[in-house]
């Protein structure tokens, strides 16, 4: 009975030194192993959102330096400002994070629970600030995005901006060699290409250099600016075939007038010998001043040749256009003897055409300005009464021995002039109301 009582107690007495050295030990090494364990995946959760949070900074700097590089908006200031200010509060994170990495380590032999469990906390807290300062961040970008998709679309048109305004010189430049190989000059549009090429030095600068806005400005100007002097060259062998046909066409419209011009000088003595003086002493200078405004159309002829032959093309077409002005002035009153002649011989002959005309002018105006009424609109009727009165005196003035029949003319013309001023204010006034 002892031996079977005394084996157990024995074997209890050893069995329980081992169970507290062996079996105590293995459940406290295992509690060692789990904190650790957990402080690891603590640590390893922790980089990842360090690692998102750098990435999205990261990225998010791309996109605010595309924004501040285009825009100087005050709210593009605005947006960097934010950014430097949550770049402060992602280096305090960040800052918190790699301290508590540093504060432990975590592979060390021996490792105490307790250490393992702090470290997890640490790590576990600065996980929670990165994932936090990440959402602020994440909110920030996504207010980012009307302002970055006007600075991408401005990028974007950089490039081709840049690529225009040089196939736009390229283009100007061909032109102008072009015209060149004709034997024209061309030395305005020459000097103005060459003002160019400190704008093209400034664009193969870049952005970096000058601005994204600036170099898109600048690319747009020199392509509006290569496109003119390229058309301009392309017009100029065009412009100087027009000059030179119209060299020769004033050439013969002066020399036509010059003999048109012996002709007023018979049609004025026609004029003194049939009519009185009143019909033709305004015509009396028309021989002279034909002879003087000829002559200086010819010497202006000569001054637009030189122009054309030094290709000094502004010049030659001012010139041109005087000579026209002066040409045209001659004309009429070259023109004006004969046609005052041929007039007072048809009114002389039977006045009434002339009077008939007039009247018929007069009585559709008074029906016209009693259309629709009892009485007339005295605005109307006041001027169409005195053009019936001035009528009557015009034809009254030609009673007598020697007529003045310009004068005569002259009135008739006048009446009608009035009579015509009526009935467009008659008209005006009754579409305006309809």
């Amino acid at each position: 009975m002892l031996a079977l009582v005394l084996l157990p107690l024995f074997a209890a007495a050893v069995a329980a030194p081992a169970a507290f050295a062996g079996g105590g030990t293995r459940r406290w090494w295992g509690r060692g192993e789990s904190q650790r364990a957990d402080a690891q995946a603590a640590k390893d959760a922790a980089a990842a959102a360090f690692y998102e949070l750098d990435t999205a900074q990261r990225d998010l700097r791309i996109s605010i330096e595309t924004i501040t590089a285009v825009d100087s908006s005050p709210a593009a200031r605005r947006a960097g400002e934010d950014f430097q200010a949550l770049g402060r509060r992602i280096d305090e994170v960040s800052h918190s994070y790699i301290t508590a990495v540093d504060s432990h380590d975590l592979d060390r032999d021996g490792l105490e629970a307790a250490a393992a469990s702090r470290a997890r906390t640490e790590l576990e807290r600065a996980k929670i600030e990165l994932e936090r300062v990440k959402d602020e961040l994440d909110r920030y970008a996504q207010g980012l995005g009307p302002l970055l998709q006007k600075a991408e679309t401005q990028l974007a048109r950089l490039a081709p901006a840049v690529e225009r305004a040089r196939q736009a010189l390229l283009a100007a430049t061909n032109a102008l060699d072009a015209v060149r190989a004709d034997g024209l000059r061309a030395d305005d549009l020459a000097a103005r290409l060459a003002a160019l090429s400190p704008e093209l030095t400034k664009l193969n600068q870049g952005a970096g250099r000058h601005g994204v806005q600036e170099t898109i400005r600048r690319a747009d100007e020199v392509l509006r600016e290569a496109e003119a002097v390229r058309h301009e060259a392309e017009l100029l062998p065009e412009k100087a075939a027009e000059i030179d046909r119209r060299l020769v066409s004033l050439r013969t419209r002066a020399q036509a007038l010059t003999t048109r011009s012996a002709g007023v000088e018979p049609v004025l003595s026609e004029l003194r010998r049939r009519y009185s003086a009143a019909c033709w002493q305004d015509l009396q200078p028309v021989p002279e001043q034909a002879a003087r405004s000829v002559a200086q159309a010819e010497e202006k002829l000569k001054e637009a040749q030189a122009a054309r032959d030094e290709q000094r093309w502004p010049d030659a077409t001012s010139q041109l256009s005087t000579v026209r002005a002066l040409l045209n002035t001659t004309d009429e009153a070259v023109s004006a003897a004969g046609d005052r002649l041929r007039r007072l011989d048809e009114v002389s002959f039977d006045p009434s055409k002339e009077i008939d005309r007039t009247r018929f002018a007069i009585r559709d105006a008074q029906r016209l300005a009693m259309a629709g009424r009892n009485t007339p609109d005295p605005r109307h009727a006041r001027p169409l009464d005195h053009a019936v009165t001035a009528l009557e005196h015009a034809v009254e003035s030609l009673d007598g021995r020697h007529p003045d029949y310009w004068h005569f003319l002259t009135e008739t013309e006048a009446v009608r002039q009035t009579v015509a001023r009526v009935v467009a204010e008659i008209r005006e006034e009754r579409g305006g109301g309809s």
